[in-house]
């Protein structure tokens, strides 16, 4: 393997998604032979590159992926400079286990970690289009309108752009809201924008994959029928669906 960018092959070694990888560099945390490495150089098979000093061996990370419940409470980065409780703390110790993309800390629900770089890219890069589901609950007297939810889907002005919804459902006290987008916290502040504060919101599903029974601070590792359900929902058989929309519904509808 020869000129390939640095920030995919600390992706590619399970060390973290291309973003965080290009802010683990930024950092200074990254050094290759022994110099502290600069954003957007490349590497080669023969390079020595580091992690705080730590070697980082690309073929011999083991590629796994799990699903877990998140806490509240907890938050989705690897480490954290203020001594909060991160989602890696709920987990096993295996090298180059890393969250897939965000969900903050006073959310809760699915969270993926993977030491597979290439499932990160897919899983959050906007071109993929990858849907998040939520149920949201919300503060006051009203629930959302449908009226409200309708705007939801048709957009939201915020401050860092246009939000839009793919769909939006009323549920008591609040909603069920599915999205392709990224944008910060992005539920919370297009449900406050109607006038509907957020005061719980929870993730049951990422792509083609469902929550389904795991309890708080569980997680269990994802077979190959569930990678393939994850990033493939389309060939996922409708009844399938419909029994997972159900527990869903049944559980915190």
């Amino acid at each position: 393997m020869n000129g390939e960018r640095l920030q995919k092959r600390l992706a590619r070694a399970g060390v973290a998604s291309r973003r965080a990888a290009e802010e683990l560099i930024k950092a200074g945390r990254i050094s290759v032979n022994g110099v502290v490495a600069a954003l957007g150089q490349t590497v080669t098979e023969h390079d020595d590159i580091r992690l705080d000093g730590q070697l980082i061996e690309t073929d011999h990370v083991e590629k796994v992926t799990y699903a877990l419940y998140k806490p509240r409470g907890y938050v989705t980065t690897a480490s954290d400079e203020y001594g909060r409780k991160t989602v890696l703390d709920a987990m096993p110790n295996i090298p180059g286990l890393h969250p897939v993309g965000r969900l903050d800390r006073d959310s809760e629900g699915l969270l993926l970690l993977t030491t597979d770089g290439d499932l990160t890219m897919q899983l959050t890069h906007p071109r993929y289009g990858h849907e998040k589901a939520y149920r949201a609950w919300t503060d006051g007297e009203v629930d959302p309108t449908e009226d409200e939810l309708e705007r939801l889907v048709t957009g939201i002005e915020l401050e860092d752009g246009l939000a839009k919804a793919v769909s939006a459902f009323p549920a008591v006290g609040g909603a069920f809201l599915v999205l392709t987008e990224g944008h910060k916290r992005e539920v919370r502040r297009m449900l406050d924008a109607l006038g509907h504060p957020v005061s719980r919101l929870l993730r049951y599903r990422v792509g083609g994959y469902w929550l389904a029974d795991l309890d708080v601070g569980e997680y269990r590792q994802l077979d190959s029928r569930d990678l393939q359900d994850l990033l493939n929902p389309s060939a996922t058989p409708p009844q399938v669906w419909d029994r997972q929309w159900e527990r869903i519904v049944r559980r915190w509808g």
